[in-house]
């Protein structure tokens, strides 16, 4: 599903070099549910946004569903990542201004998907979050739980093959965070492949394989 090879990234600037990643090799198979763990700084989220095509790695290829993507251009990056990608972040990045169905809808805008069946995937969506309810609302009418199940919503919309999640519930408490947590592992169990950073060793637990990194480097 996901594979990378000799995986290196290098953030320079005028005066200082950061070594972010450093040789990671990681097969992510069809089907799984695995979770990112390390202290801050360590690499969790500049290789999660490696494997979700947002960010070039210096050294190294991706490959994804067997094809090496690390040279296409970025039309065809955001292609792939549209169709087969979807992103949970910590902090949601829901637009307030749009309405709880409105937010989930965005996704499908991007693959110009004709308003009427756009917002029944929505729609559908929604429903398998447990938001049916709060379609007309808007995020500051919502908790932070409500807001992450949204965002799941978003991510799932266009049935992507895979789900890459940023402390999916790092900025909940621990009920909603094992409700998020459920949602996730539903979705793993209707063939979504997942990968997760998270700091709970709780959650962790709770999928199928564990990835630890330490200054950019994967512990073995």
């Amino acid at each position: 599903m996901i594979t990378l090879q000799n995986i290196e990234k290098v953030y320079r600037t005028s005066t200082i070099e950061t070594l972010a990643l450093n040789n990671i090799n990681l097969d992510i198979r069809k089907g799984e549910f695995v979770s990112i763990m390390g202290p801050s700084g360590c690499g969790k989220s500049t290789l999660l946004n490696v494997m979700g095509l947002l960010d070039e790695p210096s050294k190294g290829t991706v490959q994804l569903d067997g094809q090496a993507v690390t040279q296409y251009r970025d039309k065809e990056l955001a292609r792939l990542r549209n169709q087969k990608i979807g992103f949970i972040f910590q902090s949601f990045h829901l637009i307030n201004d749009l309405t709880v169905l409105d937010n989930v809808e965005i996704p499908l805008l991007y693959r110009s998907q004709n308003g009427r069946p756009r917002q029944d995937y929505a729609k559908d969506a929604l429903t398998k979050v447990g938001l049916s309810n709060r379609m007309k609302h808007f995020p500051k009418q919502l908790s932070g739980g409500q807001k992450q199940r949204v965002a799941i919503a978003r991510a799932i919309v266009g049935n992507p093959d895979i789900i890459l999640a940023d402390e999916p519930t790092g900025n909940l408490d621990s009920a909603m965070g094992n409700e998020i947590m459920n949602i996730l592992q539903q979705l793993n169990d209707d063939g979504a492949t997942i990968v997760m950073v998270t700091h709970d060793e709780q959650m962790a637990k709770r999928t199928h394989r564990l990835i630890r990194l330490f200054d950019g480097t994967q512990v073995l």
